[in-house]
């Protein structure tokens, strides 16, 4: 073996001062990350080693980088990393990187430019599809020096030439170089080798998607294992990368005649609508990695089942019986109703704060007038009031332009997640009724979701090739939403409305204790997942209904603000004002931006805390949210504008109140917290920061 850095076609992506071996770096996985960026940015790789340890500890939270066989590979792509770079650690003890069978002894931090061109990411994904090659691993384990290290990756990453005949190489440079061969030749084609798949006995064979966050390590990792246990079974496995190194698309034909699809993704797939009526099997990225054999069992098995989930458009096709591989009911209908919010909530931040503009510059009384003032006024003929009262005329009317969209936007991009483009038509119809029959937020869930399965269903039927074009753009849509139109005019319009009317008289006959359990409800709600469904589901419930008429509404939009605003703002107080010391370097810094979010309503600026002790913070954040919750409805603030934090205060009817309600909800938050960390079986990243430094 040579003992000395290669010279290859990349240089620099490791490099011996880059190596730790038989490194005690800490007790858990963000010490070891922490001191690996710091290695990276000691080397000139990176310009801030927090920005670097930020991303990768932001990656990390999506899902664990552990792997099977003690390997964890944390990677991130950020603007601090100057080149693309491996940090290495062999690690003495091992450390916890949430792989299913144990601890990771060889950690590689995989740090990508945000710019990162098409070569280096080639050569990080073959690293990355090395890692599950037996003998690569074994010969990282068996590295005396840091500069074998590197000639076992450079191997890996630019492959020698071919040895002369008469000439014996290394048994373990030959294994890795080996595995780098069909690393790189797949991530150069994106799908198996040709051949190889020609040469198969098998008279199946299976197309896969294989796609994570970052598209850097996990989705190419998937991809061989998938390949591999293909082999195992006796079956070509014929894989598309979704990644950041690109990839060739497959097939029509290779698609067309599969006997079913795996799609282990931790994002949307691309292209979905090209397996369409495909048997599928559906699973994160990481499950293909641990799993590999178990998949291509269940995929061969849902070839064979008439009643196995097939896909359908942008989603999972509704089967009677879902393969044991697929996506719950509870899952699906979840990924369903969060694509409507996710689409109608720039609706009604655009509509809610231009209409909040409206009454800074016109005042309530805008409502009244604002559409006479528009259609007969302009500036060169001002209405009474002037200048203020026409521009709050014209923001009050475009905000209630948009705002209108609220309903249909949410019912339209439900029937679109179920049933793909040709549900978006006979969803806005619904949500339009749902309006018009005034059955509201609620009306638009149940019309969006009949649109949706009725397109789908219509979709399903089979009809001579000479119609199908027609299908998508006239026959679904036009039949989807006469049926749903039908339903909710004739049949369920009245209902929903009679259900909206009673849960807004019931909302605005809240007084006392009610109000204020109400208040604790939506402050639980808008902590629990800073951000996710469960949070996304409160500020719905609080826009949907929000209504300058009406008070109650006004009441629930302000305890729903003020809440979402604790977390960050307790996670700051916590950080950077109470117990500094008991956070690292990088979540000091991200307290101190937290200030900003918090007061922006960006509850998100809590995940980095979060993300690392789930435990400690998310109850915390909880209690302060549920009592600055119940603390608005108590003081009766009310709040006319759906985002902006404490800078849509204009908004507001009492802003003093609001910011004591805040101020209290997080203080309480930020104390309980520190008490947590401080005595809560606490990780000591003191002595964490001080091994670092001693270290350097």
């Amino acid at each position: 073996m040579n003992m000395s850095t290669p010279t290859t076609d990349a240089p620099g992506i490791i490099a011996e001062d880059l190596i730790l071996l038989d490194a005690d770096l800490g007790a858990d996985k963000n010490a070891v990350i922490e001191r690996l960026a710091s290695v990276l940015a000691d080397a000139g790789r990176a310009t801030d080693s927090a920005a670097l340890l930020d991303a990768a500890l932001a990656r990390e939270a999506q899902s664990a980088t552990g792997l099977p066989g003690g390997i964890a590979i944390p990677h991130c792509r950020s603007a601090a990393v100057t080149t693309a770079s491996l940090g290495f650690a062999r690690l003495s003890p091992k450390v916890d990187f949430g792989a299913p069978d144990g601890d990771a002894d060889l950690v590689f931090l995989i740090a990508a430019p945000e710019g990162a061109g098409a070569e280096h990411m080639k050569l990080l994904s073959s690293l990355a599809r090395a890692l599950v090659k037996p003998a690569f691993v074994t010969s990282l384990r068996e590295a005396r020096t840091p500069a074998e290290v590197v000639s076992l990756v450079q191997d890996v990453l630019a492959p020698k030439p071919a040895t002369p005949a008469g000439t014996a190489a290394p048994a373990t440079a030959t294994a890795a170089t080996a595995a780098s061969a069909t690393a790189v030749s797949t991530a150069k084609t994106g799908t198996p080798d040709t051949a190889a798949a020609t040469s198969s006995s098998a008279p199946k064979h299976i197309v896969a998607i294989t796609a994570c966050p970052t598209g850097i390590a996990h989705t190419y990792m998937a991809a061989d294992s998938l390949k591999d246990a293909g082999d195992r079974a006796g079956v070509t496995v014929h894989v598309e990368t979704q990644g950041s190194s690109g990839s060739t698309a497959l097939d029509p034909q290779l698609i067309a005649s599969a006997a079913a699809v795996i799609f282990a993704t931790d994002v949307g797939v691309k292209g979905r609508e090209r397996f369409a009526g495909k048997p599928v099997i559906e699973s994160g990225v990481k499950r293909a990695i641990n799993e590999p054999d178990t998949m291509v069992a269940e995929a061969l098995r849902a070839g064979d089942d008439p009643s196995a989930a097939r896909v359908s458009g942008s989603a999972p096709a509704v089967g009677a019986a879902a393969s044991t591989g697929g996506l719950g009911w509870g899952t699906r209908l979840r990924q369903i109703l969060l694509t409507g919010v996710s689409y109608m909530i720039p609706f009604v931040a655009a509509g809610g704060l231009l209409i909040a503009l409206g009454f800074l510059l016109g005042g309530y009384q805008i409502t009244e007038v604002a559409e006479d003032v528009v259609l007969n006024n302009s500036l060169q003929n001002l209405p009474d009031g002037g200048l203020a009262t026409y521009l709050g005329a014209v923001l009050f009317q475009l905000g209630s332009l948009a705002f209108s969209f609220l309903v249909p936007a949410l019912a339209g991009y439900i029937a679109f997640a179920i049933a793909d483009r040709p549900g978006i038509a006979p969803g806005f119809t619904a949500g339009a009724v749902a309006v018009l029959v005034g059955a509201g937020f609620i009306g638009g869930l149940v019309g969006g979701l009949i649109a949706g399965f009725v397109a789908l269903w219509i979709s399903r039927i089979a009809v001579p090739s000479w119609l199908r074009g027609l299908m998508p753009v006239v026959i679904i849509p036009l039949g989807a939403t006469l049926v749903v139109g039908g339903l909710m005019f004739l049949v369920l319009g009245r209902p929903l409305a009679a259900i909206t009317s009673g849960l807004t008289n019931w909302l605005n006959g809240l007084s006392g204790s009610s109000v204020i359990i109400l208040g604790v409800i939506l402050g639980l709600m808008m902590c629990f997942d800073l951000g996710g469904p469960v949070n996304k589901a409160a500020y719905a419930f609080a826009t949907a209904g929000l209504a300058i008429d009406n008070e109650a509404s006004l009441r629930i939009m302000a305890a729903v603000m003020a809440a979402g605003m604790v977390p960050p703002l307790a996670m700051a107080i916590s950080s950077t004002i109470l117990r500094p010391r008991l956070y690292s370097a990088a979540e000091r810094e991200n307290g101190k931006a937290a200030w900003l979010l918090g007061s922006a309503f960006i509850s998100e600026g809590a995940i980095p805390f979060a993300a690392t002790d789930p435990l400690r913070v998310i109850p915390s954040m909880m209690a302060g949210g549920a009592v600055t919750g119940a603390l608005i409805m108590a003081f009766g603030v009310t709040l006319s504008a759906p985002h902006g934090g404490i800078f849509v205060a204009f908004a507001m009817n009492n802003i003093l109140l609001f910011v004591l309600a805040l101020a209290i909800g997080a203080v309480v938050s930020a104390v309980l917290v520190t008490t947590a960390k401080q005595f809560a079986g606490k990780k000591d990243s003191e002595l964490v920061d001080d091994r670092v430094a001693v270290a350097a």
